[in-house]
């Protein structure tokens, strides 16, 4: 199963890639939750798919462009822990933009039923399940 997770990743990173978040709406769970670290200005929680495009909003109100590039995929079970590489300019400052972090994708019958945004390599390993 975990394989077609990461199909599943690829393609919506795919879009993100071009700017397109909406291709990750068809692969989430109505019940979906989204968890963001403190390390980023848009922390906290969100729930279901109404709370995920509130998050998605917020994010995206900040940018005048904006993509999201997988550097890696690693499988952990139905968990998916991606490297991310973020670029974007800002709006009003039309300053360029560029950042890592990592997203932890949990699927269920081949769902995602939680997505972590995690900004610290260690934490997000350890949330995966993959530190030492």
């Amino acid at each position: 199963m975990s394989q077609e997770n990461v199909d599943t990743l690829r393609r919506v990173y795919e879009g993100w890639e071009r700017g397109d978040f909406g291709t990750s709406n068809p692969f989430m769970d109505p019940n979906v939750v989204l968890v963001v670290t403190p390390n980023f200005p848009t922390h906290g929680v969100w729930m279901g798919l109404d709370g995920l495009r509130e998050h998605m909003a917020l994010v995206l109100d900040a940018w005048e462009s904006l993509t999201m590039t997988a550097e890696s995929y690693r499988e952990v079970g139905d968990t998916v822990l991606v490297s991310v590489h973020q670029s974007g300019i800002g709006v009003g400052s039309g300053v360029p933009a560029e950042m890592d972090y990592f997203q932890l994708w949990s699927f269920r019958a081949g769902k995602v039923i939680r997505l972590e945004v995690i900004g610290d390599e260690a934490e997000a390993l350890e949330a995966a399940g993959l530190s030492e």
